[in-house]
């Protein structure tokens, strides 16, 4: 059995509290039939930024990776790097944060490039990762800038498939770690999300560990 991570367990505690992480039927991007669902998009206010930035902060500062900044992709990306400098400076490390606009400005300092110069190491922030096609122009955006992109940070780590087609039965994370080289870092994963619902004392929460299980099985990594 896997050991149990109580920084994972509080997270995915916290995010159905939150109403993040829900359960019912729904359709990813690759077009499965899900029986739940995260969207951090439903991190809505400033309470619940703040814990989702402490996560963060938590769960990079114990992997000890590396890095010199942070890189928000837009749009989520933004929200995300802005919390998790805070929330790392509420642990001691003050470090400098940047993102991208999607169209370039031709006024004002203009470019696509908004915050502090992009320099060092930088750790991308971002919400998930399905197929790793957003981290690579995240990457080459950072590589441009001629900094060195070093790993990636997300909420959770579906831990599936990115295709149904094909050769590759790699995740998207696996893609990012191996075809990009860049490692990621993730506050909680699918395993953890089972070993909650298997935990759990919430006959309602409880009702569902069996089509997460079977989801796992059939798309599992």
């Amino acid at each position: 059995m896997t050991p149990t991570d109580p920084l994972a367990q509080a997270f995915v505690q916290f995010s159905v509290e939150a109403g993040v992480l829900r359960f019912g039927d729904f359709k990813t991007k690759a077009g499965r039939q899900s029986p739940y669902f995260f969207n951090t998009g439903l991190f809505d206010d400033g309470a619940k930024l703040a814990k989702l930035g402490e996560f963060y902060a938590r769960r990079l500062i114990a992997s000890g990776i590396e890095f010199d900044m942070l890189f928000g992709p837009a749009y989520k990306g933004i929200t995300l790097a802005a919390a998790v400098a805070i929330g790392l400076a509420r642990e001691g490390r003050n470090v400098p944060f940047a993102y991208n606009r999607k169209e370039a400005k031709d006024h004002g300092e203009g470019g696509t490039l908004v915050g502090a110069p992009v320099t060092g190491r930088v750790l991308i922030i971002d919400d998930v990762i399905t197929d790793g096609g957003s981290k690579r122009e995240a990457a080459d955006m950072i590589r441009a800038a001629g900094a060195t992109p070093v790993g990636v940070a997300i909420t959770m780590d579906r831990q599936e498939r990115a295709k149904d087609d094909g050769a590759d039965r790699r995740s998207g994370v696996q893609y990012v770690e191996q075809d990009l080289g860049l490692r990621v870092v993730s506050i909680a994963t699918l395993a953890d999300l089972m070993q909650f619902l298997a935990a759990t004392d919430d006959p309602a929460l409880q009702a569902n560990a069996e089509r997460v299980a079977a989801y796992r099985a059939r798309y599992g990594v």
